[in-house]
């Protein structure tokens, strides 16, 4: 006859999980610094908690997850209001927790209960948990963490859109130039999804704060940091080449300040941000409707300029790129010859 003396527990449903996560959250609060063991303890249920909550929503590797208790769990999670404890706590979560953490958000905001996308309509609810996770950037320790989360989030319209609006939206132009190169790559990447990833929404804000945003971008083409110069410059081509956004690249190209900033990128150290400037200032030069300003300027640089584009991508460029560069050429020459400008 056998005695079993540990009987085996039961696994917790998505509603038992879901409440053991926020009591575990909560409990950290209780429990002061100086009380390291407790802490310690504390801190080990909440971790264990955060990977019995992944393996229910991505499996463990052997078995695949169910998906109706990853829709339980998903809806529990939303009505205990743990998203916002997810948020909150992760500045004092290990390394790993926070990982895992991602990884159960990455799944539950995409998640739908009854046609349902009840993560979204939580965020939507508690707006202010996107200005958290933005702030979050100037913590290096979490900056990673929470720029995937909120990766995430953008990949929704309206989370995207209230970013954009939000006054953290400017912080981006400090994060990107953080002198921690992880973290100010992964702002980047996150600025980059905030003005690419919804164009009607992205076409409404830059029409709504023009000048603002513009003036701030001018500093980050202007920047001292290699790196800053040549993504911003890139990622000006992606979004003010969209079509929705061509009535802002009409705006764009009319202006002096703006083509005289891509003029000095031709003289850039780097054949790779002077290539890259070449393809927004041919812009400027083939607007069939440039302002008197614009032409004067193209007409009293001519001789610089000319020289600078006949020494542009010698002998690294391709057939279409040497046929643009004689083309913009030629229209200068044009512009150069114009008799009534100075008139």
């Amino acid at each position: 006859m056998s005695f079993s003396f540990f009987k085996a527990s039961r696994p917790k449903t998505p509603s038992e999980l879901a409440k053991a996560v926020k009591d575990s959250f909560n409990a950290l609060d209780s429990i002061t610094v100086a009380e390291v063991k407790a802490l310690d303890k504390a801190m080990e249920e909440v971790e264990k908690n955060i990977v019995a909550m992944k393996v229910m929503l991505a499996g463990d590797g052997e078995v695949e997850p169910n998906l109706d208790q990853v829709a339980q769990l998903t809806l529990e999670v939303c009505n205990e209001d743990v998203i916002a404890l997810f948020i909150h706590k992760l500045p004092i979560l290990g390394w790993e927790a926070r990982k895992n953490l991602v990884h159960c958000w990455s799944i539950m905001l995409k998640q739908k209960v009854d046609s349902t996308v009840c993560c979204v309509q939580y965020m939507e609810k508690h707006l202010e948990l996107l200005d958290f996770l933005v702030v979050c950037y100037d913590n290096k320790e979490i900056a990673l963490h929470c720029g995937g989360m909120l990766r995430e989030c953008i990949k929704l319209p309206s989370l995207a859109k209230y970013i954009l609006e939000s006054p953290s939206f400017e912080l981006f132009f400090k994060f990107v130039e953080l002198p921690n190169f992880d973290v100010a790559s992964d702002a980047f990447s996150t600025f980059k999804d905030l003005l690419t990833k919804h164009e009607s929404a992205v076409s409404q804000y830059l029409s709504d704060n023009y000048n603002e945003f513009f003036e701030q971008y001018e500093k980050l083409l202007t920047s001292p940091n290699y790196v800053t110069r040549r993504q911003s410059l890139k990622l000006l081509s992606e979004f003010l080449l969209e079509p929705p956004n061509s009535h802002i690249m009409k705006r764009y190209i009319a202006e002096v300040s703006h083509l005289k900033v891509m003029m000095n990128l031709l003289k850039d150290s780097s054949k790779n941000i002077q290539i890259s400037a070449f393809h927004i200032f041919k812009v400027f030069v083939a607007n069939p409707n440039k302002p008197r300003e614009i032409k004067l300027i193209l007409a009293k640089n001519h001789e610089r300029l000319l020289a600078l584009l006949n020494n542009l991508g010698k002998g690294g460029e391709d057939d279409q790129f040497e046929e643009e560069k004689e083309l913009i050429m030629k229209e200068i020459e044009k512009v150069s010859r114009l008799a009534n400008l100075e008139s």
